[in-house]
């Protein structure tokens, strides 16, 4: 990997696999093939529509569109022309949008359809904003609104001095030029622009690659949002430089259907997808006849026993290999037809994994690698590998990252993979990065002899009690949630005398009628009694409070990379938290 820029080495990949194919849409039922000729073809007028539309190189662009060709086409265009994309999530509010709209100057947005362009259609024209819309099941009205039919029609007979104006601008593009301004969650306060370079994508990318063995056989389901780094990296600009090949989900919902449908090789998800699969095939086990239950526990029992061998290096009896291969026609195979029957290892990232879901699909002949990184980070800092994994930790740094841990416990890296900065805010770039280039990750880790980092907490949420005492709320968070009967759960306790919790049940098995009856207190608060039986006095939970509801992305209460607002939640349920540290 040379390439210096990401256009180069998208049009490198074009004129080595050409004809074949890189991605895959499903419509009208089924899945179709899009070659990388195709591909170049579509990100090359629309490039030229760009400047028609008088994109100039510096100029940020924006997306809010869920995954699909046209994210991909888009945001190559704007690359191309030497601008910067600016990625929206669907699921934010016209208010959030706005901001990223105002903070990051964009002066045209790509939208996937009119619904989503409704969002920010009020603004268009304070912010003198042109739209190009993925979909127009109709001639939308309106002025500076165009279809991408359009915009590629424009670069189609666009004039041969713009046609020539675009590999000069392609020229211009350097390695450290801005390539993405990505809007970090917001967990606390307003969400600050993380500027990334296209070495800094280009780097993790060639990274990855000394760790990963993927290459052009290889078939991913992207379901993830392209929005967020992660699935931008990893599912997205690293697929394509290794020639390997993108299927786009239909959505959230119908990813166990695509994942029989496309047989990927390779997926990367969150830890609440695999955590969800996990939950299916509890269910599914517990609703079988007593036999099959038997004969499910009794395989789970031998493939558990055989990773054990494997994990420590010890070799597998002769007797144990034969039962696991009888486990394995009877139970772990049809496990992974579920998954498509191909996959060779899976990828986790953006939130702590609880170490039993991987043990548990390990079991199972399923590997999951846990990884980490920040947005600030391009985003892979560290990961497991499939030749040299550890579980319950995020695996060792990758090539050319430097990791160490500062003296109250922080992780602090440097390297390629760290931002530019924060864009317009010098004073929080100054406060991440240090004068030595040493970026505060906010996470709270060990770096084990071998190499392995653990991830114990984020900094700002370690709790300290009243009597001193520092707690990781995640560790806490991560073990009630790996009970299959509670969905969510928040620990509560700075500054407090003792650590309470607020408990989301699983209305998928307590119904949510229930969930204020003394039956379900009783019976959720057995469960966390049973865990304060494994915790030091200071840990454990001294009570807990119901919740009626989930925590939802529309209430505020999650981001959009589902990780719960801490500060949001405190303040919604401050009664109720009040309650639990009154006498009695």
């Amino acid at each position: 990997m040379t390439w210096t820029t990401i256009p180069q080495m998208f049009r490198a990949q074009v004129s080595t696999y050409g004809p074949r194919t890189v991605m895959k849409m499903k419509k009208a039922g089924l899945y179709r093939d899009i070659t990388w000729n195709e591909l170049e073809k579509a990100v090359e007028e629309a490039a030229l529509g760009l400047i028609d539309l008088g994109v100039q190189i510096g100029d940020r662009v924006a997306i809010l569109s869920e995954n699909r060709p046209e994210w991909a086409i888009a945001d190559l265009a704007i690359l191309s022309v030497g601008a910067a994309t600016v990625p929206i999530y669907t699921t934010l509010t016209p208010q959030e949008i706005e901001h990223i709209l105002r903070d990051s100057g964009a002066r045209l947005l790509f939208a996937s359809n009119p619904e989503l362009m409704g969002k920010i259609v009020h603004l268009q024209k304070e912010l003198d904003l042109k739209i190009i819309l993925f979909d127009a099941p109709y001639r939308v009205s309106g002025p500076r609104v165009w279809w991408l039919g359009e915009l590629l029609g424009l670069g189609i007979t666009a004039h041969p001095a713009q046609k020539a104006a675009l590999p000069e601008r392609r020229q211009k593009i350097q390695a450290n030029d801005l390539a993405s301004i990505i809007y970090t969650s917001g967990t606390t306060g307003l969400p600050k622009g993380v500027m990334l370079t296209h070495d800094n994508f280009l780097s993790n990318c060639r990274a990855v690659q000394k760790s990963f063995p993927m290459g052009e056989a290889d078939l991913t389901l992207s379901f993830l949002p392209l929005s967020h780094v992660f699935e931008r990296m990893a599912g997205y600009y690293f697929v394509l430089s290794v020639g390997a090949t993108i299927a786009y989900a239909e959505g959230l919902e119908t990813v166990a259907e695509n994942l029989l449908e496309i047989h990927p090789t390779v997926i990367t998800g969150v830890p609440r997808f695999y955590e969800k699969m996990h939950e299916r095939v509890q269910a599914a086990v517990r609703s079988a006849p007593k036999l099959r239950q038997a004969i499910f526990h009794w395989a789970l029992g031998v493939g558990r026993k055989r990773a054990q061998r494997i994990l420590q290096g010890k070799p597998v009896p002769v007797t144990l290999g034969l039962l696991h291969r009888i486990a394995d026609r009877l139970v772990f195979s049809k496990l992974r037809q579920r998954m498509g029957g191909r996959i060779r290892f899976c990828v986790s990232g953006s939130a702590p994994l609880s170490k039993s879901i991987s043990e548990f699909f390990y079991a199972a002949g399923i590997l999951i690698l846990e990884g980490y990184g920040l947005t600030e980070t391009s985003p892979v800092i560290a990961v497991n590998r499939p030749d040299r994994f550890r579980f319950g930790t995020v695996g060792v740094p990758l090539s050319g990252v430097e990791v160490r841990i500062a003296e109250d416990g922080e992780i602090l890296t440097r390297g390629p993979h760290v931002m530019r900065g924060y864009f317009q805010n010098s004073a929080a770039t100054a406060e991440a990065i240090d004068a030595e280039g040493w970026f505060r990750t906010g996470d709270v880790g060990l770096l084990s002899h071998d190499g392995f980092l653990t991830i114990t907490d984020r900094k700002k949420d370690l709790i300290k009690t009243s009597g001193g005492k520092m707690v990781a709320p995640q560790n806490l968070e991560a073990s009630l949630k790996s009970d299959p009967h509670i969905a969510d759960c928040v620990i509560i306790g700075d500054r407090r005398k003792y650590l309470t919790a607020l408990i989301v049940p699983n209305f998928e098995k307590l119904p949510k009628e229930l969930a204020g009856q003394p039956e379900i207190f009783s019976f959720l608060w057995e469960r966390v009694q049973k865990m304060n039986q494994t915790l030091a006095p200071f840990e454990q939970i001294k009570k807990i409070t119901i919740l009626p509801e989930p925590f939802t992305l529309g209430s505020g209460e999650l981001t959009p990379t589902l990780k719960v607002k801490r500060r949001v939640i405190a303040e919604r349920y401050a009664s109720q938290i009040e309650v639990m540290y009154q006498d009695g």
